[in-house]
C-alpha cells in the first residue's frame, strides 16, 4: 500500500518528475548508496523545493519513460481542467508559476481540491503497487504515473482493477462534477513534448515503420476501431484519401468527448502494431497527434462564404450604428445653427456693449449705411414680404432681380431684421465646390449638419469596388451624391421642425392640437429658410438645384417653416414649378432705382461719411475737409442707372475726392476692360462656354448702337444662325448663357423672348466706349468676317458637290436643269458675297496694320 500526502506541489514542466517509495523503503533520489530517508511511507522529498526536483537525464533529452520489466505505466485522466492549458500559450509562464498556482490550492482552506491526493485515492490500498514517479501534465488535464509490482501481476490485471474500482468508487474533482477520473495502461511510448500543441477531439494516427527500412501497413478501420474504442465512443473514422500522395499515410480518429481523445494518444502513442494485430510484416507504429477540428458549418465559415449576404449586411449595421449615435449630435448642431445659440452678437452683453457704443458695428453693415433711402422706396415690398411670412403660406416667395440690386439686404436686414429661427442657404460655394466631398462639406455647413465624415465616401467606394471585383455584386458601402444630399436635408427637416415646436408647452391653450395642426394655426412660429444665388449656375450640378427644391417643396407642403428664394435667373419657375407642381409662386421682382431715388442714396451715403468724418475731426481738433463736388451728379446717375452696387462705388470714388464725372468715367472703363476680358479676348477652351466671342462682339456692338434689339433679329443673324463653334450652334442657348453672365438682359412678353437689352445700364455706356474702339473693332470684326466667309466658303462646297453628283449623271433631263441653275447661281453669289468680306477684311487688316 502506498501513502501519499502533499501532492499538489508538482514538477509541471515536461520530464521533470518525483520518486516515490513505500514505507521502509530508501529514496530514489540520489546516488545507489545514498542513505534512505524513511518518512513513514510518506512521499520522499528533496531537499530543496519540491517543485525543482531534477529528471533523468535521459528521459529528459528523449522526451519519453524509460520502463523497465516489472514497472508499468499508467495515465489518469480528469486531474487537472483542460481549460486551464491555455494558460501555456502566455510565454511569460513558466513550470515555476504553474507550480506556485497549484501550491496556493494546498494551501487553502479546502485540501480536499488538492489534484494529486484523487491519483493517492484512486490506486486501490490491497494492490501491492509501489508509486515510483508522477508525471503532471498540464496540457492534457492528467498525470502519467509509473508503478512497480510483482512479476505476477500483469498489466492489464492492473488496469482492469482500477476501472472497476473507479466505477465502483468515482472520483469527481470539484472542477467536473459530473465525470470522474478514469486510469489506464500506457500500451505505447508517451512523448513528453512542450510544444504549443493543445488537445484536441480529432486524433491523427500516422503508420510510420517499425525500423528504418520498413514497409507499414496501413491499418483498416476495423483495426483502428479496435484500438481506439476502449478509451471512449467514437464520432468517425477519416481514412486518407486512396489517390493522395502525401507520406507517410495516415487516418484520423475523432471522438465525441475531448477527454476520451486525451486518453487515448497518451496510452496508444508509439505503439506497435504486429503482424498478428494486422500491423503487416514488418509491424507498424502508431505516430499520434492532436488535429484542430475545421466545423464545416460554423459561423466564421457561412460569414467568409457568403459575401454576398454578409458585406449588405454588415453595410447596413453599420449605417445603423452611425444613425443612432450620430444623427443626434448633427440634429443638435443643426438646430443650434438655427436658432444662432453660439453666435456672440445674439448674446445680451454683446448687444449691450453695442447699445453702449457710438457708431458701433461690423462688417457688411458698416458698408450698407446710408440705405434707408432705399429702404423708404421699397417699404411695400418689404410690408408685403414681412405679411407672407406670418401668414398661413403654403408656397414658395421668390424674389428676383439682378445682381447688385440688394435682395438679400432686403429680405435679410429689413424684412427679417429681428426675426428669430432664420436659416441662410448660399447656392454659390455649393455649386463652385470641386468634386462630391467638397458639395456635401459646404451643403453641410450651410445647415450646420456636423460632423460630416466626407473622405469617408471616397475610401467606401475604393472598397466597394475592391468587393464588386471579388464577389460580382456591389456592397453598399458607397452612396452617390443624391442619396448623401437627401440625408442631409431630410436630417435638416427634422431639427427644423423641432425648432418650430421648441416653444411649445402644455400650458398652451392649444395645447391638444396635432403638431401639425400646431404649425398650420401658427405661421410664425416657422423658421424661415432663405435660399440665395439659387440657380447661380444653372448648367452645372442640377441635381443640387433639384433636391434644395424638392426639399424646401416638403417643407412648405408640411408647415414646418416658409421658404424664400432669392434668384437672379428669370427662368426659376421651370425647377420650381417640377417641384410644387400644384401652387402659384409668391414673386417679388426687384429692378433698379429710379433716377431720383439712387441720386437721394448717393447723396445720404456722402452725407453719413461726411458727418462720421467731422466727429472724428472735431475730436481731434482737425480742420474739416471741404464737401464733395456733386457737379454733373444727374448726367452720371442716368448713365450709371440705378444698380446698387454701382452706386456704391460711385459714392466711395466720390468721397475719395474725384468728381461724379471722373468716377463715372474710370466706372465705365472698368467695365468694358472687364467685358473684353470675359466675353471678347477670352479663349473656348477656357472652358465650356455656349456662346462665341463673334456672338458676343454681334450683341455688343448692335446694343452701342441702340438700347434693345428684337430677339428673334439677332436669333437669324447669321453669327447666330451660322456660327462655325460647336458649342455655340444654338443660338437661343448662346443668349440664354449670356444673359446667364449678365452681358445682357432678356425681356418676355407672354412667356418668349421678346427684347434683348444690356445686362445693366453700366453695360450700355461700356457698350459705346467698346465701339468706338477702332483697334479692337477692327480685331473682332476681322473675326466675324472671317467666320462668314467660312460659312459661305461651307456653302459653296456643299453646292459644288451637288453639282458634281448631278454631272455624273448619264444624261442630262429637264428636271434637273432646273436644279442645276439653281446651284449655280447660289455658287455665283456666295463667290460675289465671298469677294466682298475679303475687301472688308482687306480695310480691317490695314486698320490694324496702322493704329495701336
Amino acid at each position: 500500500m502506498i501513502r501519499t500526502r502533499g501532492f499538489a506541489s508538482l514538477a509541471l514542466r515536461p520530464g521533470a518528475r518525483w520518486q516515490m517509495l513505500a514505507s521502509q523503503q530508501p529514496c530514489l533520489l540520489g546516488s545507489a548508496t545514498a542513505r534512505p530517508r524513511v518518512d513513514h511511507g510518506l512521499l520522499c522529498r528533496p531537499a530543496g523545493r519540491a517543485w525543482e526536483s531534477t529528471s533523468i537525464a535521459e528521459e529528459k533529452e528523449t522526451g519519453h519513460f524509460s520502463v523497465k520489466p516489472n514497472e508499468s505505466l499508467l495515465f489518469f485522466d480528469n486531474i487537472f481542467p483542460v481549460k486551464l492549458s491555455a494558460m501555456l500559450r502566455l510565454p511569460s509562464e513558466s513550470d515555476r508559476d504553474l507550480a506556485d498556482l497549484l501550491r496556493r490550492f494546498e494551501n487553502s482552506s479546502l485540501p480536499i481540491l488538492d489534484p494529486i491526493r484523487l491519483v493517492k485515492r484512486a490506486i486501490p490500498e490491497d494492490m501491492s503497487l509501489k508509486v515510483t514517479e508522477i508525471m503532471p501534465r498540464l496540457k492534457d488535464g492528467g498525470a502519467f504515473v509509473k508503478v512497480q509490482h510483482d512479476a505476477s501481476i500483469s498489466p492489464s490485471e492492473i488496469e482492469n482493477t482500477l476501472l472497476q474500482k473507479l466505477e465502483e468508487h468515482p472520483l469527481k474533482p470539484w472542477f467536473s462534477p459530473f465525470r470522474g477520473i478514469k486510469a489506464r495502461l500506457v500500451r505505447g511510448t508517451p512523448w513528453l513534448e512542450d510544444l504549443y500543441r493543445f488537445p484536441s477531439a480529432l486524433v491523427k494516427a500516422e503508420f510510420v515503420p517499425t525500423r528504418p527500412g520498413a514497409t507499414p501497413a496501413e491499418l483498416s478501420e476495423e483495426i483502428l476501431y479496435g484500438l481506439f474504442r476502449r478509451y471512449g465512443k467514437i464520432a468517425d473514422i477519416l481514412p486518407q484519401a486512396w489517390d493522395s500522395k502525401e507520406t507517410p499515410r495516415y487516418a484520423q480518429v475523432g471522438f465525441p468527448r475531448i477527454r476520451d481523445a486525451i486518453m487515448a494518444r497518451n496510452c496508444l502513442h508509439g505503439i506497435v502494431i504486429t503482424e498478428a494485430m494486422g500491423g503487416g510484416k514488418d509491424g507498424t507504429l502508431l505516430r499520434l497527434s492532436y488535429v484542430k477540428r475545421v466545423k464545416a458549418h460554423s459561423i466564421w465559415n457561412w460569414l467568409t462564404s457568403h459575401p454576398r449576404i454578409v458585406i449588405p449586411i454588415i453595410a447596413a449595421l453599420i449605417a445603423g450604428v452611425s444613425v443612432i449615435i450620430f444623427d443626434p449630435i448633427r440634429k443638435f448642431f443643426i438646430k443650434v445653427h438655427v436658432q444662432h445659440s453660439l453666435r456672440f452678437t445674439e448674446s445680451r452683453i454683446y448687444k449691450w456693449f453695442k447699445s453702449q457704443t457710438d457708431g458701433f458695428a461690423f462688417g457688411r453693415g458698416k458698408e450698407m449705411e446710408g440705405l434707408s433711402t432705399v429702404w423708404n422706396h421699397r417699404r411695400d415690398l418689404i410690408d408685403q414680404l414681412q405679411g407672407w411670412l406670418d401668414g398661413s403660406s403654403d408656397t414658395f416667395i421668390v424674389v428676383t432681380g439682378p445682381r447688385g440690386s440688394g435682395k438679400v439686404e432686403m429680405v435679410l436686414d429689413q424684412s427679417l431684421a429681428g426675426r428669430k429661427n432664420v436659416l441662410k442657404i448660399d447656392c454659390r460655394p455649393i455649386v463652385d465646390a470641386s468634386g462630391e466631398a467638397g458639395t456635401l462639406r459646404r451643403l453641410a455647413g450651410a445647415v450646420g449638419y456636423r460632423p460630416i465624415f466626407s473622405w469617408a465616401n471616397s475610401m467606401s467606394s475604393m472598397i466597394d469596388l475592391a468587393v464588386q471585383s471579388t464577389t460580382g455584386v456591389k456592397a453598399g458601402f458607397s452612396e452617390t451624391l443624391e442619396s448623401q444630399v437627401n440625408k442631409i436635408l431630410h436630417l435638416a427637416a427634422t431639427a427644423l421642425k423641432e425648432v418650430a415646436l421648441s416653444g411649445r408647452t402644455s400650458k398652451d391653450k392649444d395645447a391638444a392640437l396635432s403638431e401639425d395642426a400646431f404649425l398650420e394655426a401658427h405661421p410664425e412660429r416657422r423658421p424661415v429658410i432663405v435660399i440665395d444665388n439659387f440657380l447661380h449656375k444653372n448648367e452645372e450640378k442640377t441635381i443640387v438645384y433639384d433636391k434644395i427644391a424638392e426639399w424646401a417643396a416638403s417643407i412648405v407642403q408640411n408647415n414646418v417653416a416658409h421658404v424664400v428664394f432669392l434668384t437672379s435667373d428669370t427662368a426659376y419657375s421651370k425647377p420650381l414649378s417640377k417641384a410644387m407642381p400644384d401652387r402659384v409662386f409668391r414673386s417679388i421682382s426687384l429692378g433698379d432705382l429710379d433716377h431720383d431715388v439712387a441720386k437721394n442714396f448717393v447723396i445720404s451715403r456722402l452725407e453719413d461719411d461726411q458727418r462720421l468724418e467731422a466727429e472724428a475731426e472735431e475730436k481731434e481738433g482737425a480742420k474739416p475737409r471741404a464737401r464733395p463736388n456733386l457737379t454733373g451728379l444727374d448726367e452720371c446717375i442716368e448713365t450709371l442707372g440705378g444698380r446698387l452696387t454701382d452706386l456704391e462705388f460711385l459714392s466711395r470714388r466720390i468721397k475719395a475726392g474725384q468728381s461724379p464725372r471722373q468716377a463715372v468715367d474710370e466706372i465705365v472703363g472698368e467695365s468694358a476692360t472687364d467685358i473684353v476680358k470675359m466675353f471678347l479676348l477670352a479663349k473656348a477652351s477656357d472652358d465650356d462656354r455656349k456662346w462665341s466671342t463673334q456672338q458676343a462682339w454681334h450683341l455688343v456692338k448692335a446694343l452701342a448702337e441702340t438700347p434693345s434689339l428684337r430677339y428673334n433679329q439677332v436669333l437669324l443673324s447669321q453669327t447666330f444662325s451660322s456660327s462655325t463653334t460647336p458649342s455655340a450652334a444654338d443660338g437661343d442657348a448662346a443668349l440664354e448663357a449670356l444673359a446667364s453672365a449678365e452681358l445682357i438682359s432678356l425681356k418676355s412678353h407672354q412667356g418668349r423672348p421678346q427684347l434683348i437689352r444690356a445686362g445693366k445700364p453700366l453695360h450700355q455706356a461700356a457698350f459705346a466706349v467698346l465701339a468706338r474702339d477702332r483697334v479692337l473693332r477692327a480685331k473682332m470684326d476681322l473675326a466675324v468676317l472671317g467666320e462668314m466667309a467660312k460659312v459661305e466658303a461651307r456653302g459653296i462646297g456643299a453646292v459644288e458637290g451637288e453639282l458634281a453628283l448631278l454631272g455624273g449623271l448619264p444624261r442630262q433631263t429637264s428636271e434637273t436643269s432646273g436644279r442645276a441653275t439653281y446651284l449655280l447661281g447660289k455658287l455665283a453669289a456666295g463667290q460675289r458675297r465671298i469677294g466682298e468680306l475679303e475687301r472688308e477684311m482687306g480695310e480691317l487688316k490695314k486698320v490694324l496694320n496702322e493704329e495701336f
